[in-house]
């Protein structure tokens, strides 16, 4: 449903919001210096507009200059709800992963927090904190993120405060707990941290909440279905799993998680996701299910797709073809 203009640009990782009549996605593209966030409107969740650029580089001796991949946060996370946003402290937040070299995910990233007082539906260039909430260099880092690489993360505000907190942020991060092991130094985990003010993060507990033996788990987003948190994520590389796709697990407490163990949700099944099809997005609308995510092809283009639980025709949107 969304791919870039040209073989250079890659799309990925949406994020979906509802105000009015109108859905919006924020969603990241990586040009080769690095990642930006950008915004795109549609009526229908199946046809897309592109509204223009939310988080941009900077040339400022920053430490985000040239990384800036965000996700709105405190979306209303109720299944088949409004997927409105809300504001604390009047402001509308969006937690990223920055960093200041250039090219693919090049180390050290580390989590940021970026704000604006006129709503997410609205072109703007966000605020940022000066400073990451969250970096690998803390002192309390925890062995499963030790890497220097912080990705994607999702804030989510918790009226019951299950953790003593009224924010909970869910993030993926790279990690090992043996010094100098290249086999294992690579793979990637999900893990906690809490705030009171948005501002202010610290982890939570020692070890990662979503886990897996062999490769990676990652880009966890949160839906509350009935009195079950259900935690949608993608896997990849995994020891009896080839490739990508997407999985979940379900919660009572947002804390302790139990992994369903059966099919995957999505996988590669089609001429655009041959190489990967992973990083969902999934919500429910008028009885249908949307599962956005991100496809991949065998040339290596990343576009953002989606699958729904009722037959609603093709795409006619393709990668862009030739040189």
């Amino acid at each position: 449903v969304m791919v870039p203009d040209d073989k250079d640009h890659k799309m990925d990782c949406p994020t979906i919001f509802k105000k009015g009549k109108y859905w919006y996605m924020t969603y990241l593209i990586f040009s080769g210096r690095g990642y930006e966030t950008w915004l795109s409107k549609s009526k229908d969740l199946l046809h897309w507009e592109n509204q223009g650029k939310l988080l941009s580089f900077g040339d400022n001796g920053l430490w985000d200059d040239n990384q800036k991949a965000g996700y709105n946060a405190l979306l209303d996370i109720k299944w088949g709800g409004d997927y409105g946003v809300n504001q604390f402290d009047g402001k509308y937040w969006m937690s990223y992963f920055g960093g200041k070299e250039k090219g693919y995910e090049v180390e050290p990233l580390s989590i940021g927090m970026a704000y604006a007082k006129n709503h997410p539906s609205i072109m703007q260039e966000w605020s940022r904190l000066d400073k990451p909430v969250l970096t690998s260099a803390d002192e309390d880092v925890r062995w499963w993120e030790n890497r220097n690489k912080l990705f994607k993360s999702t804030v989510i505000e918790d009226p019951k405060r299950l953790t003593g907190h009224p924010f909970i942020m869910y993030y993926n991060a790279v990690g090992d707990s043996l010094a100098n092991n290249k086999k294992t130094r690579w793979y990637e985990r999900i893990g906690m941290a809490v705030s009171d003010d948005m501002v202010h993060w610290q982890r939570f507990n020692k070890n990662p909440v979503v886990h897996h033996p062999v490769g990676i788990t990652g880009d966890a987003i949160i839906q509350k279905i009935d009195a079950n948190y259900v935690m949608f994520y993608f896997g990849a590389f995994w020891q009896d799993r080839k490739g990508s796709f997407n999985r979940f697990a379900v919660s009572k407490d947002l804390v302790n998680w139990t992994d369903w163990t059966g099919d995957n949700l999505i996988e590669s099944s089609e001429k655009y996701d041959e190489l990967y099809a992973h990083k969902s997005f999934v919500l429910k609308h008028k009885g249908i299910v949307y599962h956005f995510y991100c496809a991949v092809n065998k040339q290596d283009q990343r576009g953002i797709a989606v699958a729904t639980s009722k037959y609603l025709g093709k795409s006619k949107v393709n990668f862009v073809s030739g040189n």
